[in-house]
């Protein structure tokens, strides 16, 4: 694994790697290499480690996105997703082209700026196949988001349609009871991120893809549904209040007396962990996507 990348979390990280959130750099530009295939995608798990399990003609086919955050901070997060989902028996295409969905300009109140952004994340993936997000801010966005965002406009029928086939990555395994096979491993705590527990009301898919894991044991936090403090823009417009959330969510993961805490949110484990060193707590944090494709 390579070493940690610089992580600047928004309420007084310190400027060097965070010792407990392990980051992948990716290639040189960080990202995985891949194998092109036709149709504008990137196939297969990159890198000749970790190569793509042959499916047959009835695979079940899906489209990833990446994320911005993961793209640039941790790639290791959406090759994680995607080693997953083809060990489950899914055939997964990543879109080339893909940037933001539009979050950050949406909830900063730019609307149009937004719109613009949205309007390439559906054309980027227009097709049928069901969108898979390891991000629950990122799926709660496109499926929540975009049909307001779109509202009265000539493409508000596209907008819709992906918002339909857009999914939230445990909640896919969840519909359609996919076991990723994970090797075993240790306890864990979970932090349920704000957008997934209430933007998509979902507090039960995590835990169920962790069920299946051999030798896990989740050990629950207190306030487990508590906001962690980072919210995006929010941790740059309320940097105090930020901080404490963090703090105070770190040391419930740590009295959980796991030794890492998981999430189906990057940006939120990034803040923790940003926190945690921060404090000097004693805590790692994985996406929940490493632990499954592990």
């Amino acid at each position: 694994m390579r070493p940690g990348i610089l992580v600047h979390t928004m309420a007084g990280a310190p400027a060097g790697p965070t010792p407990g959130l392990a980051l992948d750099g990716g290639g040189s530009d960080g990202r995985a290499p891949t194998t092109a295939v036709g149709g504008g995608v990137e196939a297969g798990s990159g890198g000749g480690r970790h190569p793509a399990p042959l499916l047959d003609s009835t695979a079940m086919r899906v489209l990833l996105m990446r994320t911005c955050l993961s793209d640039a901070i941790a790639p290791k997060v959406w090759k994680a997703t995607r080693r997953a989902l083809e060990r489950a028996g899914v055939e997964v295409r990543v879109p080339r082209g893909q940037t933001c969905c539009g979050q950050p300009a949406w909830n900063s109140g730019h609307p149009g700026q937004a719109r613009a952004v949205a309007r390439h994340t559906i054309k980027v993936f227009a097709g049928t196949e069901e969108v898979v997000v390891p991000s629950g801010s990122c799926s709660a966005m496109v499926v929540h988001s975009y049909p307001d965002l779109f509202r009265g406009e000539p493409d508000e029928a596209d907008a819709r349609d992906l918002a339909a086939r857009t999914v939230e990555f445990t909640q896919f395994l969840a519909r359609h009871d996919l076991d990723p096979r994970a090797k075993p491993c240790g306890a864990v705590t979970v932090h349920d991120s704000c957008h997934m527990l209430r933007a998509l009301g979902d507090g039960t898919s995590a835990r169920a893809a962790l069920d299946r894991v051999p030798g896990l044991e989740v050990r629950e936090m207190a306030n487990t549904d508590q906001c962690c403090g980072f919210g995006g823009t929010f941790a740059l417009n309320y940097p105090e209040l930020s901080a404490r959330l963090g703090d105070q969510k770190a040391h419930d993961a740590v009295n959980s007396g796991a030794p890492e805490v998981v999430a189906c949110d990057l940006g939120c484990l990034m803040h923790i962990a940003g926190r945690a060193h921060r404090t000097g707590t004693a805590l790692r944090a994985r996406h929940i996507a490493e632990v499954l494709g592990s």
